[in-house]
């Protein structure tokens, strides 16, 4: 083999070193935005009745009574993504040391969004669980309360059209 070829292949052997070393951390929410229907939900969601929450968002999955404080409803979402696994071979030229790997992208995750209730009414919004993407924080969450937000922003227009 010539020296440009060996050249050649420590070159890549390096690309592909270095690649692989880029390892998206267990914990994003430093780096990562939070979703922009879950933050919605924190704030639209404000007010709307047991029986709205029902209707946009089902059944809980289960409720604690928490005296003065009202009632937490939680809601249980267990998301099953697509996994991707990459395997690099291992392979080492010459003297450049075995270069390899795997990656493994979108691991399964969850989510429980908890809802306070306070005299009937909503009162919080909160989420908890491996519940973040690796760009958007809460993002497993928004099939629970996508319908919630949409239900509350057509409840606040046609309030908004009844009042003018």
């Amino acid at each position: 083999m010539t020296s440009s070829r060996i050249r050649k292949l420590a070159l890549v052997a390096a690309g592909i070193s270095i690649q692989s070393s880029c390892v998206i951390p267990n914990d994003t929410s430093s780096i990562a935005k939070v979703d922009a229907t879950t933050a919605a939900a924190r704030k639209e969601m404000i007010g709307l009745s047991e029986a709205d929450v029902r209707m946009c968002a089902g059944f809980p999955t289960a409720t604690a009574d928490v005296g003065a404080s009202g009632r937490i409803w939680t809601y249980q979402r267990t998301v099953q993504r697509g996994n991707l696994s990459i395997a690099m071979p291992t392979m080492a030229v010459g003297a450049i040391p075995a270069v390899g790997g795997s990656v493994n992208v979108a691991p399964g995750g969850y989510c429980n969004t908890q809802i306070r209730m306070l005299n009937g009414h909503v009162a919080e919004v909160a989420y908890a669980g491996d519940n973040n993407l690796p760009n958007s924080r809460d993002a497993l969450c928004v099939s629970t309360v996508d319908a919630c937000v949409a239900y509350a922003r057509q409840r606040n227009r046609r309030a908004t059209a009844v009042s003018r």
